[in-house]
């Protein structure tokens, strides 16, 4: 509704809100006790309204429909590759003979970061980069190129394990470091939320660099293993 109404800071806003909701809903059930394959299931679909169909719509209505077709497909593409990264992530949960160590690791940019990152035309606006010609073929081109991101092989760094232990010593820290960057995102939310997409996208070789390690100690250990008597 409000991207429709070219509310497109409150609709952003609102995506930002569920990709906070969605790190921590996991946690909270566990907490609680209270996870479920429902549960999980239902998790999925609410993911693919928010960081599948509401972006797709709200870069339509915002310079996608310049491009008239075109738009519409780039927009249909990244809502389709959001469906297929959830399925994707739903059947690999239940694969019991992963290496622990890939816990660590996303197959594929997940669907909120790709809410986050596909929206970045938006923000770069906000911060009074012009609107010109060809602007919305450009974003068209760069939806799809996310939404292929998403259902991609390329591991990425979930951060599932991060916070799992922490020590007494960094507690104050890391909360001082908690307040500062949401108090970052309320004050200045483009440049935040720009600087957040760039560094990400900036780090996805540091994922697939770091994959790649893990694999080539696994196939050491198994070749070390297989020698020995």
């Amino acid at each position: 509704r409000m991207a429709i109404e070219a509310r497109y800071g409150e609709a952003i806003a609102m995506i930002v809100v569920a990709a906070v909701l969605d790190a921590i809903d996991g946690r909270v059930a566990r907490l609680l006790r209270s996870t479920s394959r429902f549960g999980a299931e239902l998790d999925s679909l609410t993911d693919f309204v928010n960081f599948g169909v509401a972006p797709a719509i709200l870069l339509y209505v915002w310079a996608l429909d310049e491009v008239r077709s075109l738009g519409w497909i780039a927009a249909l593409v990244f809502a389709i590759c959001a469906a297929l990264r959830l399925a994707r992530f739903n059947v690999s949960i239940d694969n019991p003979n992963k290496p622990e160590w890939q816990a660590n690791f996303f197959v594929g940019v997940p669907a909120p970061a790709g809410a986050l990152l596909v929206l970045l035309p938006v923000y770069l606006e906000y911060l009074e980069l012009p609107h010109g010609r060809f602007t919305a073929p450009v974003v068209a081109v760069y939806t799809i190129a996310i939404g292929l991101l998403m259902v991609s092989s390329l591991p990425t760094w979930s951060g599932k394990k991060f916070g799992a232990r922490v020590s007494r010593e960094v507690v104050l820290p890391l909360f001082v470091l908690v307040v500062v960057l949401a108090a970052s995102l309320l004050s200045y939310p483009w440049h935040v939320l720009t600087a957040g997409a760039i560094v990400y996208l900036g780090v996805l070789p540091v994922g697939w660099r770091a994959w790649r390690k893990h694999e080539r100690e696994d196939r050491l250990a198994a070749s070390i293993g297989a020698d020995s008597p």
